[in-house]
């Protein structure tokens, strides 16, 4: 059944556990992660991002994900990720989504607010909830999100407070340490500044940037208010590696590679689903 992020996040983030957020950007995908949702009988969030935008429109994306969902008895949400065009959002809420987030985190910090509140405006009416970003992840290796030029600018707490409480978005991306793509180094997850942020929140938090970050430090982020992880360097990787080793050996039928793409993106999709709801 298809349902908003609301619905799905404030269960995780009471319970301390997170949901996986599994980018999508063709058929073989969605259809992936949805399957990966009902083998494991949990909720699934679809991530649509805006950059994707050339593979296919909103209503397309919405079309798939309504056709997959909607005789299943697991919550599926279809969430608008990183999307900076207002006008894009407001096509996603029209579209049917049951989430979006704007990204406004480059903009000046007055603007970002007014903008978000807009959108929490429209989207609250329309039963769609809202994810916002304060601060910048770095770009680490084969990203897809983010540029050689992206920083880290870690959010403050306090700022974070503020915005929340201007705009009431549902959802807040925070910057403490994770990168889009791959580390090329140690990575230094600040759980000192999640904490801070958490206190002054008591609403779900997203981690953005969560392929390859290790074990324990997920943990500590999900014992601190992270209820939604964002997952996509990773999915993309493995099913082209495994993609191209089928494809040394054999030539499949077109179909045959489809469907063995599928299986592919379900096995990390599984992967995440149980590692996000240890304990």
């Amino acid at each position: 059944m298809l349902t908003n992020l609301n619905s799905i996040l404030q269960k995780a983030y009471a319970e301390k556990y997170a949901v996986g957020s599994f980018n999508a950007y063709n058929f073989e995908t969605f259809k992936g992660i949805i399957d990966a949702g009902v083998e494991t009988n949990t909720p699934i969030i679809v991530a649509f991002g805006a950059k994707y935008l050339t593979n296919m429109s909103v209503e397309t994306a919405s079309a798939i994900v309504t056709s997959l969902a909607k005789d299943l008895e697991i919550p599926v949400c279809l969430h608008l990720d990183h999307c900076k065009s207002m006008d894009t959002v407001y096509t996603a809420i029209k579209a049917g989504f049951g989430s979006v987030m704007y990204d406004g985190s480059a903009l000046p910090f007055a603007e970002n607010v007014a903008n978000t509140a807009q959108i929490c405006k429209v989207a609250h009416a329309c039963g769609v909830s809202v994810e916002a970003e304060l601060g910048s992840l770095a770009a680490g290796e084969k990203s897809h999100e983010g540029s050689a030029s992206d920083v880290q600018a870690y959010t403050d707490p306090e700022a974070a407070k503020k915005f929340v409480e201007a705009t009431k978005v549902d959802a807040l991306a925070v910057s403490v340490g994770t990168v889009h793509g791959l580390y090329k180094g140690k990575p230094n997850i600040r759980i000192d500044i999640l904490q801070e942020i958490n206190k002054r929140l008591n609403i779900p938090l997203v981690l953005h940037g969560g392929s390859g970050v290790p074990e324990q430090d997920i943990l500590n982020t999900i014992a601190n208010g992270i209820a939604k992880i964002n997952v996509n360097t990773e999915i993309s990787m493995y099913t082209v590696e495994e993609t191209a080793r089928l494809l040394a050996k054999e030539q499949p039928h077109f179909s045959v590679v489809s469907l063995k793409e599928m299986d592919y993106v379900k096995t990390v999709v599984k992967k995440y689903i149980a590692f996000f709801r240890k304990k």
